[in-house]
């Protein structure tokens, strides 16, 4: 870290996971630090910026800086780099720390410090914690919790609207950009839960710190002096992610091979070899059915905590990206294959890409997907998979199927609800 640079601590969580437990904490126990706070609320009256300044002895007009009735990683982005520049331009602190709504998705937030030339001149983040409400972390993957992410008025939200969707896409957003994780409200939970939301955690999120914690209670230095976060993985360090690449020159069959980022010490294998979670990886060059693929995903087995990546489907010829978390499943276009592209586009493409995998009769055009949960069968799930791809004659015939995908650009289709 530049020895100029300011540095930050993003704080993420789901609604009463314990931040604001964890923030007033951190502020009592500062010890020589001096400590500059920015909370976001999506309430027109920013409660926890309330809580932070009666708890701690510090007004909100000074030590902490709020922002109100919207999220940072959206409405208020603009407002965020205005708050934290201002704030450095008139530095009295060491560190600040940014506790984000229990509703936004950190990896935008930590996006600003690292791509606003405003702001990334002045701040470099150190570690993006998530607090974890350890029974609802379970219940969620276990198909028994099923709050809205977003929406205050239920009432409002159209059937398959994507602000409304299930907590557990919440906690996997929150989770799988993570480089500390606080386990919190262990007290709730029995030694052989909090084995399984470790193992979970551990496959999700292979990358972060792992804390157990009461009442958000942890010593400050755990998460203010570990320097934990790589700007240049950032995106990159979910389980799934891991698991893709180290599939990459695997067969089908083979055991995984540990893997991990070049120069360090620790090997990245898979969940299935270190947490004894199972990951599978489906690679292939034909195209699913539509309707017998939609069918598979809506059938998936409660084991299966977490799966994502793109499809090829019959009939829509552009990148289809899967994406399940829990009782959750949605589709996105992630748009068109090279291969769909103008003869000069593509060869334009492919000659900037020299690493694309590319088949002569397909081009870029394939699926793969990654299923991470625990007791997988993946003899099973390869065999439904390989049912749900189209035969010749389907083929042909793609165009005039059933089938309930996107095709428009960042079109996203709900497939499966709680």
């Amino acid at each position: 870290m530049s020895q100029d640079s300011i540095p930050v601590t993003v704080l993420s969580g789901n609604l009463g996971a314990g931040k604001t437990t964890l923030l007033n904490h951190l502020l009592r126990n500062a010890g020589e630090r001096d400590l500059a706070v920015l909370v976001n609320d999506m309430g027109s009256v920013n409660v926890d910026a309330e809580r932070v300044a009666e708890d701690s002895e510090l007004e909100v007009s000074g030590g902490v800086a709020e922002l109100s009735n919207g999220c940072i990683c959206c409405e208020l982005r603009d407002d965020l780099e205005t708050a934290v520049v201002r704030l450095a331009r008139d530095r009295e602190f060491d560190r600040l720390i940014v506790e984000s709504s229990g509703i936004s998705e950190p990896e935008p937030v930590a996006r600003l410090f690292t791509t606003s030339s405003r702001v990334a001149a002045r701040y470099e983040i150190d570690a993006l914690v998530t607090v974890l409400d350890t029974r609802l972390f379970l219940d969620s993957f276990d198909g028994t919790a099923t709050p809205k992410r977003r929406g205050a008025d239920p009432e409002s939200a159209v059937d398959g609207d994507a602000s409304t969707r299930p907590l557990s896409d919440l906690l996997i957003e929150q989770l799988e950009v993570a480089s500390v994780v606080l386990l919190n409200k262990t007290d709730l939970c029995d030694r052989d839960e909090l084995e399984r939301a470790e193992t979970l955690v551990n496959a999700l999120q292979p990358a972060a710190e792992l804390i157990r914690t009461e009442f958000s209670v942890v010593d400050p230095d755990r998460l203010f002096d570990g320097d934990r976060f790589d700007p240049a993985t950032l995106g990159e360090r979910a389980g799934w992610q891991r698991a893709l690449a180290g599939d990459e020159h695997a067969e089908p069959d083979s055991e995984p091979a540990s893997h991990g980022p070049p120069g360090t010490d620790h090997d990245h294998r898979h969940p299935d070899e270190v947490y004894g979670v199972d990951s599978f990886v489906f690679r292939e060059r034909r195209p699913f059915h539509p309707e017998r693929f939609h069918e598979f995903l809506r059938s998936l087995p409660s084991s299966v905590v977490r799966s994502k990546g793109i499809a090829w489907v019959a009939g829509r010829d552009v990148k289809v990206e899967i994406s399940q978390a829990g009782p959750s499943i949605r589709a996105t276009v992630r748009g068109p294959w090279i291969a769909s592209l103008p003869e000069v586009d593509r060869q334009l493409y492919r000659s900037n890409r020299p690493d694309l995998a590319w088949d002569d009769d397909h081009g870029d055009r394939r699926t793969e997907l990654v299923f991470i949960g625990t007791d997988l069968e993946s003899s099973r799930l390869r065999s439904d998979l390989e049912a749900a791809l189209v035969t010749d004659d389907e083929l042909e015939r793609a165009e005039t199927l059933e089938n309930r995908f996107p095709i428009e650009p960042e079109d996203e289709r709900v497939l499966r609800e709680p």
